[in-house]
């Protein structure tokens, strides 16, 4: 749904993002990660067709958003980090108005925005004017304003910046409701909302995408390895000798004591190796129950800190 090809932009002599591609399938909700200043928003404007690229591409539904940006962006529903609403307007004649604005055809307007005030819990407040509205609400009708003319593709900004807790839930859950048949990908600094929401991770530094994955799969993409504490009934030494002996196993040792008669072992996979099958088959032969069996990848934090610091991150 949506291509990059070896994009560049260039602000005088500092490049904004460099050479950077990636793809994203139809249907999926995408995090796109970065400290400030990393390229994240000149990314999203030259997708939305906001701002033109030095070189490279983009494309949206393969469609050169270049080449023919107006068919690219009916495709597209944009939501920047400061939401361009008109706070003198009510819900209902923004909304009209953008309908207008985006020049939107084949839908009945009445019906239309009815549904996309639904969509995003606006309709109880569709006569309100928007300057009365909380921030919170007014995020919903910035998300409205994205969703006019059914757009196949999301483009969200920090789309819960500035929000209370209880709002930022509520957004959220919108955000994921909308998931559902529409290609999203969310610009975010809150690590937690990637978890809570995303599939698939990117992570831009310095105008380049450091690291491509699923949340679950960065750690193993940092570290190189796979790091698994167990808990193990039987005798220390002899669970210690079988772990050791595993195919694939760099590191196992005990660490404590857990309970009466069992031991937590640390177990250190050698590069690229998932050794649970034969660490089961393995135990289970010697007759030493499992009786717990945690991963220690590292958490989102971390791994963000270390792909924004050159620290782990495999080019």
């Amino acid at each position: 749904m949506i291509e990059v090809s070896a994009l560049t932009k260039t602000y005088g002599k500092k490049r904004g993002i460099d050479r950077i591609s990636f793809a994203i399938g139809e249907g999926e909700i995408v995090g796109f990660l970065g400290p400030n200043g990393a390229g994240k928003t000149t990314t999203m404007n030259i997708i939305t067709g906001y701002l033109s690229a030095n070189s490279g591409a983009a494309y949206i539904g393969g469609i050169d958003v270049l080449e023919d940006p107006m068919n690219a962006k009916h495709k597209v529903g944009y939501l920047p980090e400061q939401p361009p609403l008109y706070p003198d307007m009510t819900v209902e004649e923004y909304l009209n108005f953008i309908y207008e604005l985006k020049l939107v055809t084949g839908m009945k307007r009445k019906v239309h925005l009815g549904e996309v005030c639904e969509l995003v819990g606006l309709t109880d407040h569709y006569k309100r004017l928007i300057r009365n509205l909380s921030k919170g609400y007014k995020q919903r009708v910035g998300l409205a304003q994205a969703l006019i003319g059914n757009p196949e593709v999301l483009v969200l900004d920090e789309p819960t910046v500035g929000l209370d807790p209880k709002q930022i839930i509520e957004i959220r859950n919108v955000i994921k409701s909308l998931g559902k048949n529409r290609t999203i990908i969310l610009s975010t600094h809150i690590l937690q909302e990637v978890s809570a929401i995303c599939e698939r991770v990117l992570v831009i530094n310095n105008g380049q995408i450091v690291a491509d994955d699923r949340p679950e799969n960065l750690s193993a993409l940092i570290t190189g390895d796979r790091k698994l504490t167990i808990r193990v009934a039987g005798p220390q030494d002899a669970i210690k000798k079988v772990l050791r002996e595993i195919d694939g196993v760099q590191y196992a040792d005990v660490t404590i004591q857990a309970e009466p008669g069992a031991y937590d072992f640390l177990v250190e996979a050698k590069p690229n190796v998932d050794i649970r099958k034969p660490m089961f088959s393995a135990l289970a032969k010697a007759g030493y129950p499992i009786l717990q069996l945690k991963s220690m990848d590292l958490s989102l934090e971390d791994i963000f800190m270390q792909l924004v610091t050159n620290k782990g991150a495999k080019k």
